[in-house]
C-alpha cells in the first residue's frame, strides 16, 4: 500500500483562519458571553445540517427593548411546537438577552435568541438523541430598507415562487427555511427590484424575506392571513390602527388588490414600518410614500416610549 505524504503539519496557530468579517457584538453560547466573531456552531448540529431550529428577534431602540415579552412568548411557543427544550425559564432567558446588549453597549440593537436541535455523540439520526442548544446575540440594529429606500419607498417584485405552505410547515414557528425566499430575492434582483414578495399556494400575496406586507385598499388596511408569520410589528400596526380607529384586518390579499392599493408598506423588527412605492416596476398609488403609512410609522416609533412596551436595558456595569 502506498502511503500518502501530506507533508509537515502546519503550526497549531495556523490551523484556523476565519476570513469572515462580523459586526461588533456579543453572543451567549454554552454558558458564556463572547464576541460574536467567536460564536460558532458545529457542522454536525441539526440546525446547520437540517435547518432544525427556531429563533426570534427583538430590537432595542434608544436603550430599551420593544415588546420583549411578546417576542419571548412567541419563541417559547415555537420551542414547544418543535419539541425543543431549554434549561432556562423566562427569567433566565431574559437575563441572557439583557446581558448581551449591555455587554455589547449598543443603544440600538438587533437581538436574536435561537435554539437548534443540537448534536448527539453518536451522530444519531433520531432527533430525540440530540442535546438542544440555546444561543443569543446582540449586534447593531439594521433595517430591511436603507435610508434612501425609506425616503422614496421600496421597489418590490412579486415572485411566482410559492411560499412554503402551512400544510408543510406551520408559519407561526419562526424558522430558517429560506430557500424559497432566497430564490425569490434573486428573481427580484434580476428584474431590477430591491426586494421580493412571495405568494401562497392559492396565488394570493403572502410575505417577503423577514417581513409582512400591508395594502391600503378602499380605505382599509389589509394584511395577508394565510401562509405568513404573525409578526410582532404586524401585530403592533393592527393595534395602532384599532387605537386610531383606522379600519384594518387580516384576510386574503389578491394580486389585483395589491396592484390597485392606494398605499403599500412592509413591517419587520428590522426596520419597523417601511413604505413601498413600486411593485413589478409599476407605481403604488402616487408612486411616493403615502400619508397613512407616514402616520402609522410615526405612531409605531412613538410607542417605543410607551411603558406598556418598552423595557430599559441596564448598562450600568
Amino acid at each position: 500500500m502506498t502511503r500518502f505524504d501530506a507533508g509537515p503539519l502546519p503550526p497549531l496557530e495556523e490551523l484556523h483562519h476565519d476570513p469572515q468579517r462580523y459586526p461588533e457584538g456579543v453572543a451567549w453560547l454554552d454558558g458564556q458571553y463572547l464576541p460574536v466573531s467567536q460564536a460558532k456552531v458545529s457542522v454536525l448540529d441539526w440546525g446547520f445540517l437540517h435547518s432544525d431550529a427556531t429563533y426570534d428577534t427583538v430590537h432595542v431602540s434608544n436603550g430599551a427593548f420593544f415588546r420583549l415579552d411578546d417576542h419571548i412568548a412567541r419563541f417559547r411557543a415555537s420551542l414547544d411546537r418543535l419539541r425543543l427544550r431549554l434549561p432556562y425559564d423566562e427569567t433566565g432567558l431574559r437575563r441572557i438577552l439583557h446581558n448581551c446588549v449591555a455587554l455589547a453597549g449598543h443603544r440600538n440593537a438587533y437581538v436574536e435568541m435561537l435554539c437548534t436541535r443540537g448534536t448527539s455523540a453518536s451522530f444519531s439520526r433520531d432527533p430525540r438523541d440530540a442535546d438542544n442548544r440555546l444561543m443569543a446575540f446582540a449586534i447593531p440594529l439594521g433595517s430591511v430598507a436603507n435610508e434612501a429606500q425609506m425616503a422614496r419607498g421600496l421597489h418590490l417584485a412579486v415572485s411566482d415562487i410559492a411560499r412554503i405552505p402551512p400544510q408543510s410547515l406551520d408559519p407561526a414557528i419562526k424558522n430558517y427555511h429560506w430557500l424559497d425566499l432566497v430564490r425569490g430575492l434573486y428573481e427580484a434582483y434580476d428584474r431590477g427590484a430591491e426586494n421580493v414578495l412571495l405568494r401562497n399556494i392559492d396565488g394570493d400575496v403572502a410575505e417577503g424575506p423577514g417581513f409582512n406586507v400591508f395594502a391600503l385598499v378602499d380605505g382599509t388596511l389589509l394584511t395577508p392571513d394565510t401562509g405568513v408569520l404573525p409578526g410582532i410589528t404586524r401585530r403592533t400596526v393592527l393595534e395602532i390602527c384599532d387605537e386610531a380607529g383606522l379600519p384594518a384586518r387580516a384576510q386574503a390579499v389578491s394580486m389585483k388588490a395589491l396592484k390597485g392599493a392606494e398605499e403599500v408598506f412592509i413591517t419587520s423588527t428590522a426596520g419597523g414600518v417601511m413604505p413601498v412605492s413600486r411593485i413589478d416596476d409599476e407605481p403604488v398609488g402616487s408612486g411616493r410614500p403615502g400619508p397613512v403609512t407616514a402616520r402609522i410609522r410615526e405612531r409605531y416609533w412613538a410607542w417605543h416610549k410607551d411603558e406598556r412596551f418598552a423595557e430599559p436595558v441596564n448598562y450600568g456595569r
